[in-house]
């Protein structure tokens, strides 16, 4: 929101009033915001509406946890939007599976109720989580219940087991305007050993010849306006959603998706919002990417590591966005907040880009003490 959409947002002349639960973050620092800030719960909708002075123009968020309310308030002032039940069954784990379930069924049950026949090895995770915390692989109903009991002490919110889904994963970005649905791209993503998912490389790639059985499975579930970022694994010929995310890709890759397509994708989200139709599809660039978090490997703290940097190194250009600083305590979780900034690398094809990238991390330190 502060690098890439409030910025597009000032570059179309919008008149921006910021709703949140959490007023004092958009006042200072590097994370304020010159325009009007209004405090309300803006988890609910009901709160949402009377804190909206007049007659917008757009409802939008960008959170995976707000996308419902965001509908909501959308359709009560008759403004272009996503489809609020669509919101809810790609937020919700086991409203997905449910729907989903004609044409790709999944074992997927509350973590609580499992039953003894169940396929395991299954994927335990909450049931509307994210950035991978609390997601583990169980081998045994033992090792679920221990899990369970592990998980339960830190949170409240429900958690599901799911049918563990072997393949290669890849990530399907799409945008749409409520009557096309265009298909921006593709990453292969790169994940921890198991037991965890930590997501350590996402590498550009041609989307799989599967593509076409996830496009199908996101108009079962009615997903198609706005930006969604859907993770998908590839076996044996069969494409199967692992999630889907309601929004634009995070973790720094929503930029490199919008360098590698050489257009203002910010300003393109925001435009469907505002009700205009997609625009021509971008004139296709031979390049190569990689977003590459660098991931704290113990807990400390932050004693040296670079700040934002954009170099260029021959024909590569990279970039390097640090989400901790300098002095911060890092505690590892064994997610994706462990990622203690993100590099991100183009050039015109693989071999250059891996080279550029390991130059990059040869040069600069990250140390925890």
């Amino acid at each position: 929101m502060t690098h890439g959409l409030l910025p597009a947002a000032a570059r179309l002349g919008l008149d921006v009033t910021l709703l949140t639960d959490r007023p004092a973050a958009h006042r200072a620092g590097g994370h304020a915001f010159d325009g009007p800030v209004v405090e309300c719960d803006v988890s609910d909708f009901r709160d949402i509406v009377p804190h909206i002075g007049r007659e917008p123009a757009a409802v939008f968020s960008n959170s995976d946890f707000l996308q419902v309310p965001a509908a909501l308030a959308a359709a009560y002032f008759g403004l272009p939007g996503k489809d609020w039940r669509a919101a809810a069954r790609a937020k919700n784990k086991a409203l997905m599976r449910r729907h989903l379930a004609p044409i790709d069924p999944v074992f997927s049950a509350d973590a609580q109720r499992v039953p003894e026949d169940a396929p395991y090895p299954l994927v335990l995770k909450p049931r509307e989580g994210v950035a991978s915390e609390d997601v583990f692989l169980v081998e045994d109903a033992r090792e679920l219940a221990a899990r369970v009991g592990e998980i339960s002490a830190r949170r409240d919110d429900p958690l599901v087991a799911e049918e563990y889904l072997p393949g290669r994963l890849h990530t399907l970005e799409t945008l749409g305007d409520g009557r096309e649905r265009r298909v921006l791209g593709s990453f292969r993503t790169t994940l921890s050993p198991p037991p965890f998912f930590v997501e350590e490389r996402l590498e550009w790639a041609e989307p799989p010849p599967e593509t076409s059985q996830v496009l199908r499975q996101l108009d079962a579930l009615g997903i198609g306006f706005g930006a969604c970022h859907t993770e998908f694994v590839v076996h044996e010929g069969r494409a199967r959603i692992i999630e889907v995310n309601y929004r634009l890709i995070g973790d720094h890759c929503d930029f490199l998706l919008a360098d590698l397509l050489g257009v203002p994708l910010f300003e393109q989200i925001l435009r469907v919002h505002l009700g205009e139709p997609l625009p021509d599809p971008p004139v296709p660039r031979p390049r190569h990417a990689i977003a590459e978090p660098v991931i704290a490997d113990r807990s400390g703290t932050l004693t040296a590591a670079p700040g934002p940097l954009l170099m260029e190194d021959g024909p590569v250009r990279l970039s390097y966005r640090p989400q901790r600083a300098v002095g911060d305590s890092v505690a590892v979780t064994r997610t994706n907040r462990d990622y203690l900034g993100t590099v991100r690398a183009i050039g015109p094809g693989p071999e250059e880009v891996e080279a550029a990238l390991a130059r990059f991390r040869a040069a600069h330190d990250w140390t925890i003490a």
